[in-house]
């Protein structure tokens, strides 16, 4: 894009197109306010500002709340209607920040995240999860692949309680569709988030120099996520995302070369290398808190976990369920922190422990268990019971623990 020449900003981060583009479309309504040029530093992960009023009535009509959304877990969060509405960034690739947009081909959604999808928007699932294209996971087989046992089935997974598979970007667009154009705006780069000077808000600083005051912020800004660098403050380095020790030999890349006319090369040029490094899949192996104050993280930028029990999304969706909860019963702005608290209290012992077990799932089903290794008979006693604990949960039972440790914040 090129520079908005009013506001000498490499790119407009107030609007998508600069003036002159605007008066051409014949538009009288749109208008432009000129920026200061951009801070030079380090570049920051660009965000896509959502603008919009209040917080729920509850809370006050001057109640403000911030939403820091990386993807479908923001835009799940926004859709809760702990939120409305509500100012919220969408924290892209500085490829695609010109649009709200998700990466990466499917998501898996299991039954404990389709009842979650169904507290956050009740009557609602089933049409957004149609429109997305979802299709029923209705069979699932797994194969030892390789050694003495190749070929052998390890489990079958029934079709009675299937999952589900959709599209990233059909799901996110489905959940952006409702929410007014007029008020998605992109390129605005979060530069810092600081307390207020009376401590009951924060300031959001962005990299064009346009400072706004919060009640609130919810950071859902994915895996390298700024507003945890602010919740964890000194030890933010120590609990960031780390490789987990995989990497997905699935790259579809990779298998297009196998047939292509430079594949006996490409194959060659791998073998010759002494440290050969791939796609690493990323976790939290630990984290010790999701809020700071009035302050919170949720989805990848809290939990960030592998693939391996396909719950990343499901996690997002029970930590919107449970902020929703929290959130709706309490009568002023000033009382968030005890919400917050709660839905750390709540959520981050669980979101763990799903860490924790899709790590030590990969293992098995890379072969890597010291005892198992690929014998089909120890696979299948290793694996049957670990989606328990995931698939089993009540979520409406985990919603009344989540107001009970409310009402214990509050009392304390």
């Amino acid at each position: 894009m090129p520079d908005c020449p009013p506001c000498t900003s490499a790119v407009c981060d107030e609007h998508d197109v600069c003036p002159t583009a605007r008066a051409a479309d014949g538009n009288p309504e749109r208008t432009h306010d000129p920026q200061p040029q951009r801070v030079p530093g380090r570049r920051r992960p660009r965000l896509a500002v959502r603008r919009a009023n209040h917080l729920r009535q509850e809370l006050g009509p001057n109640s403000r709340v911030k939403l820091l959304t990386g993807g479908v877990c923001g835009d799940i969060s926004h859709d809760s209607g702990f939120i409305e509405p509500v100012t919220a960034c969408n924290a892209v690739d500085p490829i695609s920040a010109h649009r709200f947009s998700e990466r990466g081909a499917a998501v898996g959604l299991g039954t404990n995240a389709q009842r979650a999808l169904e507290h956050v928007l009740p009557g609602r699932k089933d049409d957004l999860l149609k429109r997305a294209g979802a299709v029923p996971m209705n069979s699932s087989r797994s194969v030892v692949g390789s050694g003495p046992y190749a070929g052998q089935t390890i489990f079958d997974l029934s079709g009675a309680d299937p999952g589900i598979i959709v599209h990233r970007a059909s799901l996110l667009r489905e959940l952006v569709a409702p929410l007014p154009q007029d008020s998605l705006h992109t390129n605005k780069r979060l530069a810092a988030i600081n307390p207020t000077p009376d401590m009951d808000g924060v300031e959001l600083v962005f990299e064009d120099r346009t400072v706004d005051r919060f009640d609130a912020v919810i950071g859902a800004d994915g895996i390298f996520s700024s507003v945890r660098s602010y919740v964890l403050q000194d030890d933010a380095g120590q609990f960031a995302a780390s490789p987990a020790g995989f990497w997905d030999c699935r790259n579809l890349t990779l298998s297009s070369w196998l047939d292509g006319p430079i594949a006996k090369g490409m194959i060659e040029l791998c073998l010759e290398q002494d440290d050969l490094h791939g796609y690493s899949q990323w976790e939290h192996k630990a984290t010790p808190t999701y809020v700071n104050g009035i302050v919170c993280v949720i989805g990848d930028a809290a939990h960030a976990t592998t693939p391996w029990q396909g719950s990343g999304a499901a996690m997002a969706f029970e930590d919107a369920v449970i902020l929703k909860e929290v959130l709706g019963n309490i009568t002023s702005s000033t009382d968030i922190k005890a919400p917050f608290k709660a839905y750390d209290a709540i959520r981050r012992p669980r979101c763990q422990r799903v860490i924790d077990s899709s790590r030590e799932t990969g293992l098995v089903l890379c072969g890597q268990h010291a005892d198992a290794g690929l014998d089909p008979e120890k696979l299948r006693a290793l694996l049957a019971p670990r989606w328990d604990f995931i698939y089993g949960l009540d979520m409406s039972a985990h919603k009344q623990e989540a107001l009970h440790k409310l009402r214990e914040m509050q009392q304390s």
